[in-house]
């Protein structure tokens, strides 16, 4: 691509570099120029200005983006992507539906490594987004690009991005109680929430004593596709009341304990082909843990193993980040 100023006499079907102003009329950068463009321009006393003109082998950043964004997105409906329309050098990527950003870093980051011009910057991985939610932005930082980089930009970048929709309708939630008295709907509100808002629909409410026994036994009549276990009293050891109830329901835990802050009381099992989540007590709270991202991985039909979960302590100090939305505490 050329770019720099030129006579007015040169610019015609050139792209002009900055807004300009015209009488009332303004215009805007990426035009490109008309006879009459040029007229109102030398009208308005301009005899030179910026241009950009495509060079052989080049290709217009609309263009550009658009060819990019459709190797990456080489299958939107399996890939749970929509493209939308290319304009300014930019084309956006949106969820078909709500679930969780699957992306591959390591293939991404090769796209944004052929040439500066060349650009994707994406929702970090295992976001949760709704339907409709813009998952990534493709943008051709110059008027054009060289075809030759765009085409090793989009190398082996198909598929390197997806939304994985949830593979689950139902939950149940079991909660325990310590005493005679039924605990407060505030856990199952909070749970009903982050369900509702993946399309899964919640059980009738369980309480059962916190005994390994009765809890056993609500595990193995839950309905739900996913059962969910939220404690009177905290699991704070793998041989505790909640993971002892599901070995004995016959089923098996997997990972106790998460590097996440708030979150370090879950714990994740299976009992027969049904995903079973211990919850932690910050559960109870609509605010971000790392239960969030356990349950919304789970959901969507990802498997989480123990290396996955150990993996979450890198970015995991969820406890008094600017944006989590409810900060256990105030130091004022």
């Amino acid at each position: 691509m050329k770019f720099g100023q030129v006579l007015l006499s040169a610019a015609e079907g050139a792209i002009l570099a900055h807004s300009l102003r015209v009488g009332p009329r303004r215009i805007a950068k990426g035009t490109e120029l008309t006879p009459t463009d040029l007229a109102d321009l030398e009208a308005a006393g301009h005899d030179k200005i910026t241009v950009a003109r495509l060079a052989a082998g080049d290709l217009h950043e609309n263009e550009a983006a658009l060819a990019l964004a459709r190797m990456i997105i080489a299958d939107p409906e399996a890939q749970g992507v929509r493209i939308s329309g290319a304009g300014a050098g930019r084309v956006n990527l949106y969820a078909r539906t709500c679930g969780v950003v699957q992306l591959d870093p390591q293939r991404l980051r090769a796209v944004n490594e052929v040439d500066p011009m060349i650009s994707i910057a994406t929702v970090p991985a295992w976001h949760r987004v709704d339907a409709g939610g813009m998952i990534a932005t493709i943008k051709i930082i110059s008027y054009a690009v060289p075809q030759t980089a765009l085409r090793r930009a989009g190398e082996g970048a198909s598929g390197a991005l997806r939304v994985r929709a949830p593979a689950y309708r139902t939950a149940t939630l079991i909660e325990t109680r310590v005493s005679q008295e039924i605990p407060s709907e505030k856990g199952r509100g909070a749970m009903f929430g982050r369900l509702d808002r993946m399309g899964l629909q919640l059980s009738p409410r369980v309480v059962v004593p916190h005994q390994e026994q009765d809890l056993a036994q609500a595990m193995t009549e839950a309905p739900g596709d996913i059962v969910l276990i939220l404690t009177g009293s905290a699991t704070s050891d793998p041989m505790d009341v909640a993971p002892e109830a599901l070995r004995l329901a016959g089923g098996e835990v997997t990972r106790f304990g998460m590097p996440v802050d708030p979150g370090n009381l879950l714990f994740l099992g299976a009992l027969g082909a049904k995903p079973v989540i211990g919850l932690p007590g910050c559960a109870r709270s609509p605010a971000l843990n790392g239960a969030d991202w356990v349950l919304e991985r789970v959901i969507c039909g990802i498997d989480v193993s123990s290396g996955d979960i150990a993996a979450m302590g890198v970015g995991g100090l969820l406890k008094e980040i600017p944006t989590r939305p409810m900060p256990r505490r105030s130091d004022g």
